[in-house]
Formats: C-alpha cells, structure tokens, sequence
C-alpha cells in the first residue's frame, strides 16, 4: 500500500522543507511547493539523497496572487486522485507595506488568504480521502491580537510589521475552527499549531538576534498532526509545541470575529461571489 499523499506549502526552507524530508523518510508521497522551480529541484534532489526516496513532486507558485495559488490547486487536483493531508505551512513577514497586484497587503494575502484559498479549492479533493486532514501552522503571536480594528486589516491606517504577523496568524486559527464548523459532515479534520520559535529565514528577517530551534524540532507539531493515530477524528483544536490540544487567546474562539475574518476573506478571494 503506497503511502498518503501530502502536499506542504513553503517546503523549500525552512519548517516546511524539515516537515517534507521527514515525510518522505516515512514513506508519504510529497508534494513540495516553493516559488523557484531551480531551487524547489536542488531541495528534491537533497531530500531524495537523504532519505533514500524517489519521486517527490514539485509545484511552484506565487502565494501572494490569488490566481496562481488556485492554479497550485488546479495542479494538485489534476495530477491527484486524492489528498491526505494538506498543510498550509508557507509565510512571510514584511518589514513594510507593500500590496500584491491584487491589491492585498502583503503579509495578510500570503498568511491568510492563501491558505484560505487553497484549502477551500481542495476541499474536493480532500474529501476522496477519507479520511483527511488539514493542518494550519498558525503562531503564539496570535496571542497578541487583543481587539480587531477592522478599519486597518491591510494596515491603511497605519503599518506595523509585527501587528500584521499576528492579525495574520489570529486569522488562521480563527479560520480552522471556522472551517472544522463547517464541514463536519465530512472526514475531514482541521486543526492548528504553533511550533515554536524556529530558526528560519522569517524568524532573522523579523527578529534578527533572537535565538530560534532548529528546524527539525519546529516540525514536529506538524507532523504529529499529519500523520499521528492520536489525532484522528481530532478537530478544531489549537496546538502549542505539544501532543496535546491548548488553548489559544479568547478571541479567536469569538463566533462573530471567526465568521467576520471569514467573510473578509471570501470577499476578498472573490469566493463569494463564486458560490464556492
């Protein structure tokens, strides 16, 4: 029996390439995604080396425009017969403001909206798994989220680096258990997770002189969460460094913030008006 598909977004650098490698050495059929195609190649051919395993897959995408993150989908949905596990790794942190041509803040469209867009386009893909399961890496820096100004979500107003992470962050665990709500009917199962505070590129580029663990350990949330026994059937839960389910901040399990940042973003992926 082959072993379950995954896809893992940002899994070039990083957690994400730490969470692809371990993967693969446990037998699951990899889908890596990064943004350079000569890069994303490089990383395969190391994992490969590494771990002894043959054809993982590449896809490369822009997150940060809505139309190539549902090309990504449309990739994965035509190669695929199934998915298994979905995990909506990829982030970024931006020093200062800048918006994507769709005229999206930047940190918000990447650590938000993408991974709102491409779970909701493999959705039915997900299902002809059953069961699967959907794992957000999200941050404790959702913690310092205490109220919305929902007149300066993509910094209009005014522009902190740190404040749109942690909106951004604040919106993926508000998005997971929104979601888990939703699809109940089905096996898919949705969870979140901080991992630490990891030594990446985004941690150096954000914070440069903090100390972060390696990215082996930063993985291992996540891979408890894609693969363990333990979970299964678990959903809607909030994971901080652990094998047991936490608590995130008050806010995010506010039903009427977690419908609000939803209905932003449907907005503002056009999924609305699609009726998806």
């Amino acid at each position: 029996m082959s072993g379950p598909i995954v896809l893992v977004t940002g899994s070039t650098d990083g957690i994400g390439k730490a969470t692809a490698r371990e993967l693969a050495d446990g037998g699951a059929e990899v889908i890596l995604h990064g943004r350079d195609q000569e890069k994303g190649a490089r990383v395969i051919r190391e994992i490969e080396k590494e771990t002894g395993r043959r054809g993982l897959s590449l896809i490369t995408a822009d997150l940060s425009l809505q139309k190539n993150v549902i090309r990504l989908a449309e990739q994965v949905s035509s190669h695929y017969e199934r998915l298994d596990v979905l995990i909506n790794n990829a982030g970024t942190f931006e020093p200062t403001r800048r918006l994507t041509s769709d005229g999206v803040e930047m940190t918000l469209a990447v650590d938000y909206l993408a991974p709102f867009l491409i779970t909701r386009h493999l959705l039915p893909l997900l299902k002809k798994s059953s069961p699967s399961r959907v794992v957000n890496v999200a941050s404790m820096a959702h913690r310092d989220v205490r109220t919305i100004d929902w007149e300066n979500l993509m910094g209009e107003k005014s522009y902190d680096p740190y404040d749109a992470y942690s909106l951004s962050k604040f919106a993926v665990v508000t998005f997971t258990y929104a979601l888990s709500r939703k699809i109940t009917a089905t096996d898919i199962t949705v969870n979140c997770l901080h991992p630490g505070v990891v030594d990446t590129k985004m941690l150096r580029k954000g914070f440069p002189g903090i100390w972060g663990k390696p990215p082996s350990e930063g993985a291992e949330t996540s891979l408890f969460l894609a693969l363990s026994p333990e979970v299964e059937g678990l959903t809607g839960m909030y994971f901080e460094e652990s094998r047991e389910p936490g608590r995130s901040s008050s806010l995010t399990y506010d039903r009427e913030v977690q419908e609000r940042l939803w209905d932003v973003a449907d907005k503002l992926t056009g999924l609305r008006e699609k009726g998806r």
